[in-house]
């Protein structure tokens, strides 16, 4: 079974890419076929840093779009990640309900994951109860990040009536730490993969590797119940890869 991630989060600045990264550099660690698709059209972080496996579409193009099913069909056992820009939700939800995207995803053996990227704000959890309301389909599963480089407070979220309604669905939550910023804004002036910031020892010193290298790995600790396969992984598979970590 395939799997189709979703990156979303709707507001700008939240850290869609900067999961869409870590998510691309774990399933090339643990050696998982991927693709990826940035939408975003002013920055294309995504794809800026991850050029080999990754392509921009137009969000505002359905035949752009369409690929994204095409790659599926293509190539079923790819997992595809799709970095989605901000203020696309429109553009998206048209897509998906003027070609009945999630039933073909269905058709094609593909589990759809929506990614949720949040910061602390009133807006993050606003959007994100409307995104609930938007994708009813009993069939997707949630993804919430909280990204404590965009906030460090996010009881409001955990206490509001957004919480318990996301946890009325399939949903895994991800609390994603801050990297020291100045070491964030080196990886980001040197264009520079997670894995060659923990391992090329002439763009980071030794310390930098290895705090790369220690975030990398709390990250991807969060990402193996739901990520490791089976799709349905039990007790021993998930030990067996968190192992490999």
């Amino acid at each position: 079974m395939g799997r189709v991630h979703f990156i979303g989060g709707e507001k700008g600045g939240v850290g869609k890419s900067l999961t869409s990264r870590l998510l691309a550099q774990f399933f090339i660690d643990m050696k998982k076929a991927f693709t990826g698709f940035d939408l975003d059209q002013s920055h294309g972080t995504f794809s800026r840093f991850y050029p080999e496996y990754t392509s921009p579409i137009r969000v505002d193009d359905f035949s752009s779009l369409d690929s994204i099913l095409e790659l599926a069909e293509a190539k079923p056992d790819h997992d595809l990640i799709v970095d989605l820009a901000a203020q696309t939700s429109g553009h998206l939800q048209k897509w998906i309900e003027d070609s009945d995207v999630f039933d073909a995803f269905d058709e094609l053996g593909y589990q759809v994951f929506l990614w949720h990227v949040m910061d602390d704000g009133a807006d993050s959890m606003m959007l994100l109860d409307k995104t609930l309301d938007t994708y009813s389909n009993p069939n997707l599963r949630f993804i919430v990040v909280q990204n404590m480089g965009r906030g460090v407070n996010f009881e409001n979220f955990q206490q509001s009536s957004t919480f318990q309604k996301v946890t009325q669905r399939p949903v895994y939550f991800v609390t994603l730490k801050q990297l020291e910023p100045k070491l964030a804004q080196k990886i980001d002036f040197s264009n520079s993969s997670f894995w060659a910031a923990a391992n090329n020892r002439q763009i980071m010193s030794i310390v930098e590797r290895k705090r790369v290298g220690v975030w990398l790995r709390n990250t991807y600790l969060q990402f193996v119940p739901f990520l490791a396969r089976p799709q349905t992984p039990d007790l021993q598979s998930v030990q067996t890869q968190q192992q490999q970590l």
